[in-house]
């Protein structure tokens, strides 16, 4: 599909009619209107409506400058890129003409997306020369945002930040990375923030999937989707549970398409019937919260029936049979449709469908991680993968697609407040690792905490950064209040608890925006709220950002591959691109020298930029425990070029194709290298297109369970059987992980080179900076450097060894809550104190589910993204969904008298309530309904557009979801609760 810049759109200022038009009249546009009503609405006169329909007409336009030949007179470059939406990591070919990116096709040679594109990806675009965007630094003073110069907008936030730093502390600020930054960005961001001084740091994924990473990791090793989404052509039945791929990863749902062809089945458990539901051979509507009893439900009937892989839980599983006792026990059928609402039968034929059609794997989403129980909701997915034997199976496997495309290497690199990149903890060996990659004294980063007790303790979450500012000091586990924020690239209406949030927002002492679009946070600092929560002193910034398109860097997609993005365009207007304001605050902050040591700089605009090749380096060099250091930038690259290569099935590169420009021998290597790519470049470890399987050697790409958990349980074994190792290992007994002791006891430390023995003494194989360890257990005897063990049916060091049923703190049920409870409630759990009990009894007291007697959830919609600020800023897309609703069933709706397209408030137990459209369809049940997580801009009932930065809203506003959502974290991870809290609905007044 093309896509045409609309006429003098790209000149710096300038503003079309259609923009103009579209502003003033969809602030609340209205809910009947079609396609051909919002181009007249929108004043678009018969050409430009012509041009709209017809995408391949390219316009006369000039570079963002307004200097230069026009469009159609000067050189065409083709820029390859990604898709910088979804998890999925669709390539885009930009073209480009005199610095104008004019058009763009879809990257048919891709064996991610083989040519296709989504809503989103075709109108991508429009983000990159998007109108709505933040153009310059902006300042809040007297409750509007005022143009200032980057010099001046860096000098005071840089004071801002040093007096509050020398008053309270490094841990009085708090920093919100983002989902959006690439890989390098993401890294240098956890680099600067430790080097600030604090672990107060967090990102979208522990909002997203930070259950699903504890659950996974926890039982089998790694936290990250198992498999592919191209291997999910092999597969004979797949389990969507929690998950809408068809909107949420439209381009996914083409592998599991082809796969239909060939026969797999297809089921969906979902609280809605989504659309992709309507592909479905088995339809499952389930209780919102109630996967536990459902999916152990499954799998009592895996059991019952002998249905379970013997041999394969013998030999490379811990704990099933404790599993086997408490399923057997207490999730009979009966009790099964008590909790879930899904009869015998139904149960009954989802675990025939899945143990007679192996192959089988699961897909699951946010519907099934957002919630209390969300680690334990994961962990019973991967116990009934691992007792059909599905784990380490082509066509099997766990496949978990993230939300944004870079969650998953943001999470792997990036700011999270308990790890450092490659998931190395915040003990005092991990910060000794890094200095020395960083190339820093450990002693000088220690210098820069608070204390050597706050370096080695785990941050605030992103989820729960409000009570960090509104909880009673004594009850924070640190010294001061949060006193700052900092939202680089961060929606706030993805967050619960949208009131709260905004009196924690008033009371900052600063509050700092960077984002290409500035999204709600701006238009909620600058809204008036409660005049007791005001700070006088308070400070707020905007920064503009440049989009992923105006810089070059990795982005890792939900399979673990790792694509490089070309550089499409220069930054519009004053845009810079994040890493480059990392180094400028740094450099105001005074460590500056010491965040970019290891790499060459160029020259962007006249300004510094630290080269992003570079940074892919230094991960390179130091994110070993993942596999982050194969996939340097020149085997990257040489994969995005030679995309054709690649089997669109098992990812593999065919036999004798070399990249033209490099002369690199892709033979053999797995498509973006997948982590873990083992070893250095060098060593030419191909990836890992599928965890743990045991039928390829390691050298290509196989693997076994990770010993990461000890080698002994109450006397039980914990490494895997005789003979359970992965194909040609000269260890064929399970065995602990690689480190210098071990490879002395085996006779193999004379095979390291005299310097890799001076680098490896006293290391293990994630800290060894030579990879020497890795290349003589991996290359010389086909052993897998992380051992090979037992996955974990029971994780005995999550609050429940085994999955247990937890209602939900808000519930619909007291019945169910009677006999399921929540949790104790925890003190100084990641720093705060943590409810539980005590909010959920409150509730049963208070009767309260009787005034809200239906079930909210939320979810994703296939015209917008994420918090929705950039996709509704886009025109094409802002025109296919202009109105923010909520669906409910027509037996809930009567009872209420309400229509379809009727306007309704929405009412929260905590005293929110949402102005929004009334879809009455039978998707939901009666119990339940439903809203699109994408909206922001309108607030209880009124339109925000005034508090935006002037020309910076986006083009549809609504109200968002997460304003009414209610109090409720996981009980390890602190995931937010959002897929299962309550709500009441009336019909407006007219």
């Amino acid at each position: 599909m093309l896509l045409t810049k609309k006429p003098g759109s790209a000149q710096a200022g300038a503003r079309s009619p259609f923009v103009h038009s579209l502003q003033r009249g969809l602030s609340h546009a209205l809910p009947t209107m079609d396609r051909r009503a919002f181009l007249r609405r929108s004043g678009l006169g018969v050409g430009v409506g012509i041009a709209a329909g017809s995408l391949t007409l390219v316009k006369k336009a000039r570079a963002a400058g307004g200097d230069g030949p026009a469009v159609g007179q000067g050189k065409i470059e083709v820029k390859r890129t990604v898709c910088s939406h979804c998890s999925v990591g669709c390539a885009i070919d930009a073209v480009v003409e005199n610095g104008v990116w004019v058009r763009q096709e879809p990257v048919f040679d891709s064996p991610i997306n083989l040519g296709a594109h989504c809503a989103k990806g075709a109108a991508i675009r429009e983000h990159g020369h998007g109108e709505y965007r933040l153009r310059y630094p902006m300042k809040l003073v007297n409750g509007k945002y005022e143009r200032i110069s980057w010099d001046t907008a860096l000098n005071e936030i840089a004071a801002r930040l040093q007096e509050l730093r020398k008053a309270s502390g490094p841990d009085s600020v708090y920093w919100i990375g983002s989902s959006k930054h690439n890989n390098e960005q993401a890294y240098l961001m956890r680099k600067f923030v430790s080097f600030f001084g604090s672990n107060n740091c967090d990102h979208q994924a522990r909002i997203c999937h930070s259950t699903t990473v504890a659950g996974v990791a926890n039982t089998w090793g790694y936290g990250a989707m198992t498999n592919s989404y191209n291997d999910m052509q092999n597969s004979k039945c797949a389990l969507y549970i929690g998950s809408n791929a068809a909107e949420a990863h439209p381009v996914s749902l083409l592998h599991m398409l082809h796969s239909k062809e060939s026969g797999c089945k297809m089921i969906v458990a979902d609280p809605r019937f989504t659309r992709t539901a309507a592909k479905a051979d088995e339809y499952v509507r389930i209780r919102s919260g109630s996967d536990i009893p459902f999916l152990f439900g499954v799998l009592y009937h895996v059991f019952k029936n002998g249905w379970e892989d013997k041999k394969y839980i013998n030999d490379r599983v811990y704990g099933m049979e404790d599993v086997r006792k408490d399923v057997m026990a207490k999730w009979t059928p009966d009790k099964v449709e008590e909790a879930c609402g899904v009869p015998e039968a139904t149960v009954y034929k989802v675990a025939e469908m899945m143990a007679k059609n192996r192959p089988s794997t699961i897909v699951w989403c946010m519907g099934q991680t957002q919630h209390t129980i969300g680690n334990a909701m994961v962990r019973a997915s991967c116990i009934l993968q691992l007792a059909l034997g599905n784990i380490g199976v082509s066509g099997g496997g766990a496949n978990i697609f993230r939300g944004h495309d870079n969650v998953q290497g943001a999470t792997d690199v990036g700011p999270n407040p308990d790890s450092l990149p490659g998931y190395y903890g915040v003990a005092e060996g991990s910060w000794r690792h890094f200095a020395n990659a960083w190339g820093v004294e450990y002693d000088w980063i220690k210098g820069r905490f608070a204390s050597a007790g706050m370096m080695t303790k785990p941050g605030i979450t992103v989820s729960r950064w409000i009570d960090g500012v509104l909880e009673t000091n004594d009850n924070i586990d640190q010294d001061p209040n949060l006193r700052a924020v900092v939202y680089w690239g961060h929606a706030p209406n993805s967050q619960t608890r949208g009131l709260e949030m905004k009196r924690a927002m008033d009371k900052l002492d600063l509050l700092v925006v960077v984002d290409p679009y500035p999204s709600a946070t701006a238009a909620m600092a600058a809204m008036p709220g409660r005049p007791e929560d005001l700070n006088p002193n308070r400070a707020v910034y905007l920064l503009p950002a440049a989009t992923q398109f105006e810089t070059s860097g990795s982005v890792t997609a939900s399979n673990r591959s790792i694509q490089w993005r070309e550089k499409v365009i220069d930054p519009l207007w004053e845009s810079r691109s994040d890493h480059m304001i990392m180094y400028q605050l740094a450099d105001k902050l005074g460590f500056g020298k010491e965040l970019v040591k290891n790499y060459k700089m160029q020259k962007i605009k006249g300004l510094d930029e630290p080269v992003p090749e570079d940074i892919l380096r230094e991960i390179n060099k130091s994110v070993w425990t993942i596999g982050y250091t194969g996939q340097s930038p020149e085997r990257l690259k040489a994969h995005m070029r030679n995309m054709h290569a690649f089997d669109v099935k098992t990812l593999k590169a065919k036999g004798g194709v070399k990249d033209k420009e490099t002369g690199y021998d892709l033979t053999g290597d797995y498509f973006g290298l997948p982590w873990p790519c083992f070893g250095n470049p060098e060593l030419k470890h191909p990836g890992s297109p599928n965890l743990y399987d045991t039928s390829k050697h390691v050298m290509d790409g196989g693997g076994n369970f990770r010993a990461n958990f000890g080698v002994e349980r109450e006397g039980k074994n914990l490494l895997a059987e005789d003979g359970s190792h992965s194909l040609g290992a000269d260890i064929t007994t399970g065995y602990p992980e690689f480190d210098h002791v071990l490879l002395k006891k085996l006779g193999w430390w004379g095979e390291l080179t005299e310097a890799e023995r001076a680098a490896a003494e006293g290391k293990n194989w994630k800290t060894d900076p030579s990879g020497g360890i890795i290349r003589v257990a991996m290359k010389n005897h086909g052993c897998h450097v992380f051992g090979n063990a037992k996955a974990r049916a029971v994780v005995w060091n999550f609050p429940d060894a085994i999955p247990q049923h937890r209602e939900p703190i808000y519930s619909t049920r007291p019945d169910l809550v009677a006999k399921y409870p929540t949790h104790d409630d925890k003190k100084a759990f990641w720093r705060l104190p943590t409810l539980y009990k005590t909010v959920q009894q409150k509730n049963v007291a208070d009767k309260v589910h009787e005034k809200f007697p239906l079930i909210l959830t939320s979810g994703r919609l296939v015209e917008y993204e994420g918090g929705g600020e950039e996709t509704r800023a886009n025109p094409w897309l802002a025109e296919l969904q202009q109105e923010a609703f909520v669906e409910i069933n027509p037996k809930a709706a009567a009872e209420r008298g309400i229509r379809n397209g009727d306007r309704v408030w929405l009412h929260s137990p905590t005293g929110a309530k949402l102005d929004v459209q009334a879809m009455v369809t039978e998707r939901v049940g009666p119990d339940t309904v439903w809203m699109p997580f994408h909206f922001s801009g309108r607030w209880q009932g009124a339109d925000m557009l005034a508090y935006y930065p002037k020309g910076a809203a986006p083009v549809v506003r609504g109200e968002a979801v997460n304003t009414a959502t209610t109090y409720g974290y996981d009980s390890v991870t602190m995931m937010q609760e959002t897929k299962t809290t309550i709500c009441n609905i009336e019909k407006a007044a007219a």
